[in-house]
């Protein structure tokens, strides 16, 4: 995998594309999201080759995302799954449809709409502060060394500087 050259890095953004950094991996992941569980249909709606989305569904599985699951008796009829930790990349999901709707849509804007169904409105997902629960914007968030860090990143302390 390609991916895995960005294992070795002290870096979870890194360590997360180790893991679902492959391309189509994220489609798969959104086609799931979206509830279409089975293999034909994960191809259809991805368009990529069967081999290929039969090893992104091996290794989805083989790192707890993805769960396969029989639903015939008889025969190799499965469906997939996300589990809950494949549904804790719906944030990932989110963010770079947004990032999609902002720069990569086009005149006629987004293809697909977030709906809330707690509310029944349209809405626009949000970052928020866990503590004051105010919208996270650029200039509002700066980076600290975390218990992981090494000894290069407590060196640099606050990220960005300033």
């Amino acid at each position: 995998m390609a991916a895995d050259r960005f294992a070795d890095q002290n870096c979870s953004i890194a360590r997360t594309l180790a893991v679902v950094g492959e391309r189509w991996t994220l489609l798969v992941v959104r086609e799931l999201a979206l509830g279409r569980t089975r293999f034909r249909d994960l191809r259809e709606n991805v368009g990529v080759s069967t081999n290929v989305l039969a090893d992104r569904l091996v290794a989805l599985v083989a790192h707890g995302i993805v769960s396969k699951v029989r639903v015939a008796a008889r025969g190799q009829v499965h469906d997939y799954r996300l589990t809950a930790k494949g549904w804790d990349l719906l944030p990932v999901l989110v963010a770079l449809t947004q990032w999609g709707d902002r720069h990569a849509a086009g005149a006629q804007g987004p293809p697909r709409a977030w709906w809330h169904v707690d509310c029944d409105h349209e809405t626009e997902p949000e970052l928020t502060c866990s503590h004051c629960r105010r919208t996270l914007e650029r200039g509002s968030v700066r980076v600290l060394p975390g218990p992981g860090a090494d000894a290069r990143q407590r060196a640099e302390g606050m990220l960005p500087r300033g």
